[in-house]
C-alpha cells in the first residue's frame, strides 16, 4: 500500500513523502498514530498545496531575514569598557550583550544561540560577530570597544 507521510518515520522516510509499505504496517500503526494517510488523488492534491504554502513561508521569512541582515550591515555597536593597567580591554563584550543592544537602540531581535562562532569583543576596537538570522542568511554586528575614561 502506497502511504503519504505526515511526520518523519524513522527508517522509512520524510515528511510529505510517499512510500510503500505492508497493509498491515498502514493499517495498523501508521494510519491509527497519524503518522500517514492513503495515497489518493485527494491525498497529493492537498499535500502538494501544503508543500507550495510552506515553500512560500520559508521564502517569505528567508526575505525578511535578508533585510535583516542588511540593516545589521549599516549598525555599528558602541560600548566602553575599562582598561587594565597595562592598557588592555578588562573584560570582554559577550554576543547577549551585543543582542540586547541591537534590541533596546535599534529593535532588531535576535537569538544569542545563533551565532556562528562564539567570538566576544576582548579587545578595544572593532570586532566583527557573526549570527546565522535564517537557514542560508548570515548577518555581521559590529561592535566598536573604546576605552572608558
Amino acid at each position: 500500500m502506497k502511504v503519504i507521510l505526515l511526520q518523519d518515520v524513522k527508517t522509512l522516510g520524510k515528511k510529505n513523502q510517499i512510500v510503500e509499505v505492508s497493509d498491515g504496517y498502514a493499517q495498523n500503526f501508521l494510519i491509527p498514530k497519524r503518522l500517514a494517510v492513503k495515497s489518493t488523488e485527494r491525498g497529493i492534491e492537498v499535500r502538494d498545496k501544503q508543500m507550495a504554502e510552506e515553500k512560500a513561508l520559508f521564502e517569505q521569512k528567508q526575505a525578511e531575514a535578508r533585510v535583516i541582515a542588511d540593516k545589521l550591515k549599516g549598525i555599528t555597536l558602541e560600548f566602553t569598557a575599562p582598561a587594565s593597567k597595562d592598557g588592555r580591554m578588562a573584560g570582554s563584550i559577550s554576543p547577549k550583550q551585543a543582542i540586547d543592544a541591537l534590541k533596546n537602540q535599534y529593535g532588531i531581535e535576535l537569538d544569542k544561540r545563533k551565532f556562528v562562532d562564539k567570538t566576544t569583543a576582548n579587545a578595544f576596537g572593532y570586532t566583527r560577530m557573526k549570527i546565522q538570522i535564517f537557514k542560508g542568511v548570515e548577518g555581521v554586528i559590529n561592535v566598536h570597544v573604546s576605552e572608558k575614561k
